[in-house]
């Protein structure tokens, strides 16, 4: 198994000097966010997850989870672990100081997050997933609820998870037949089965809350009778104090083809005890709040994925004698030269760099964005961000996901038969990032996602931030000779994508699946155009 070293000098390239995060943070108000700040979170981050969670990545495939009359028990050190995430204080990095957070960036943290899915992205999914339960709670629920849910969310004494997916249904939410009664008390009983759910039992936290849909009584059919709950395993208190086990319990844990450290589980809710987030079938705006961050938490991965692929295949190159060079020989001192010389070997490793690194820069960009949606006071910028955002989430989630997922595949093609067999860990990079271009919405529905509801829904409205910042650039730059040989290439991208964009909703109002029909290529030629001039715009 490769030994993983946390890309500090990268994250920090990106963050400090190509996105300037220290004049961003001072803008919004994060004065904490010092770069000597932002330097020792970064180096202990680093250690935590060299020395404590990488080491524990091939146990975590090897043992997986064991389920037991409804007890989920994950693999050998993973409690131990987690209790030293918590006691570093890492769950609360960028939450609200109103709840025990620290109240840093949300880019901070994410920066951070790649760290841990590169190291383990089993474990980096048990408290991922909190972070979008917290999102949801903060945005849509009462005072009370976050009273009674976020300070030990916070704090990662409990963690979060998001129930959607039913037997029957996946993608298509409104099939969905979980109920919801209700309670004499305000609460509501659900009743229902959920599958596929991420860390939805476990021995980490002393309680988790999971973030449900449903239908209460009389709702419309369909995505317009969704209402969105908070349920927790166990009730509590007003104040948060843990009572008697509710309704929930995981009726077994999925045989997976990856991240295997992660209970995958089945959910029963039995009458469980629930309470309303939001209003009454209007449960997937709030939905959305949770998928959002949750999309972009996934896009993360894939960069993970080609950074630890990466300097396993790296790492075995360099060592690996095998032939000579074609160009002469490089290792006259040994029997072959290292293959790390050969071109097709060096064209997957640079393949494999480039998507580390442009990958990394893309989701740091998405999560400053996030940040001016937080902390902004200019409702004018605030609205342009959230709305580059829109546009720009679902590309990176499918985009990045899928190169991911490629770049392990190069890792075990740069190993030839070892990155085949188990012991090298390259196999288990590519079954465990699979898994990053299938939940929160596969790359098919991304795509629709981009060029339907928000391209098309809009009339093109979504574009016009960040199609304004191409022009704008692209005019400011126009006779600077440093940047000749890019602003006509970026100005020729600019009008093509408009010209497609044209032709594919004109075809559309004649036959609707033209839509569906070019939306993937649509969003890959998409991502293609914007790898080489979104951060240029910066």
């Amino acid at each position: 198994m490769p030994d993983y070293k946390a890309p500090i000098r990268d994250v920090k390239f990106v963050m400090q000097e190509l996105l300037e995060c220290e004049t961003h943070y001072q803008h919004l108000g994060y004065q904490d966010a010092s770069l000597d700040m932002v330097d020792a979170i970064i180096a202990e981050a680093a250690k935590l997850t060299e020395q404590v969670v990488a080491p524990l990545n091939q146990i975590g495939d090897q043992q997986g989870c064991t389920w037991n009359d409804g007890v989920v028990t994950t693999p050998d050190g993973f409690k131990e672990a987690y209790a030293k995430y918590v006691e570093g204080g890492w769950p609360t990095l960028s939450q609200s100081e109103e709840f025990g957070g620290q109240g840093l960036p949300h880019s901070l943290n994410i920066s951070i997050a790649e760290l841990f899915s590169s190291a383990n992205h089993s474990f980096a999914m048990y408290p991922g997933l909190s972070h979008g339960a917290l999102a949801t709670i903060e945005a849509h629920g009462t005072e009370s609820q976050k009273q009674q849910f976020m300070p030990k969310l916070v704090e990662g004494k409990w963690t979060g998870t998001m129930c959607l997916t039913e037997p029957h249904c996946g993608t298509d939410l409104g099939m969905l037949r979980t109920k919801a009664e209700p309670n004499d008390d305000g609460s509501y009983s659900l009743t229902g089965t959920k599958i596929f759910i991420s860390a939805g039992e476990h021995d980490l936290s002393d309680n988790i809350v999971h973030i449900v849909i449903a239908r209460v009584p009389g709702a419309p059919e369909g995505n317009k009778g969704i209402s969105l709950f908070i349920v927790p395993k166990f009730n509590v208190n007003d104040d948060g104090t843990i009572l008697d086990r509710n309704g929930v319990s995981c009726g077994s844990i999925e045989h997976k083809m990856g991240i295997n450290g992660n209970a995958t589980c089945v959910i029963n809710f039995d009458g469980a005890k629930g309470h309303l987030i939001g209003e009454p079938n209007r449960g997937l705006k709030c939905m959305f709040t949770f998928m959002n961050a949750a999309r972009i938490g996934v896009a993360s991965e894939g960069v993970a994925a080609a950074e630890a692929s990466f300097q396993g295949a790296l790492a075995y190159a360099k060592d690996r004698l095998q032939m000579r060079s074609i160009s002469g020989v490089k290792n006259p001192n040994g029997p072959a030269d290292p293959i790390i010389v050969h071109p097709d070997v060096r064209r997957m490793l640079l393949t494999q760099k480039s998507i580390a690194e442009g990958g990394r820069a893309l989701i740091s960009y998405l999560a400053q964005l996030v940040d001016i949606g937080h902390a902004e006071k200019d409702e004018a910028v605030k609205a342009d961000a959230e709305t580059k955002l829109a546009l720009l989430t679902p590309i990176a989630k499918a985009f990045l996901s899928e190169l991911g997922f490629e770049c392990t595949s190069h890792g075990v093609q740069i190993l030839g038969g070892h990155g085949f067999i188990k012991e090298w860990g390259m196999e288990q990079l590519m079954r465990d990032t699979k898994i990053s271009c299938l939940y929160e919405g596969t790359t098919g529905i991304q795509a629709l996602d981009l060029l339907a509801r928000k391209i098309i829904g809009t009339q093109g409205e979504v574009l016009k931030p960040f199609s304004k910042d191409v022009t704008v650039f692209c005019q400011q730059n126009m006779d600077n000779p440093a940047m000749a040989e890019f602003i006509q290439p970026i100005m020729a991208y600019a009008k093509e994508w408009h010209e497609l964009t044209v032709t594919i909703g004109a075809k559309a109002m004649k036959n609707p699946d033209e839509i569906g029909g070019a939306s993937v290529d649509y969003l890959t030629c998409l991502c293609s155009w914007l790898s080489k001039n979104v951060l240029a715009c910066e």
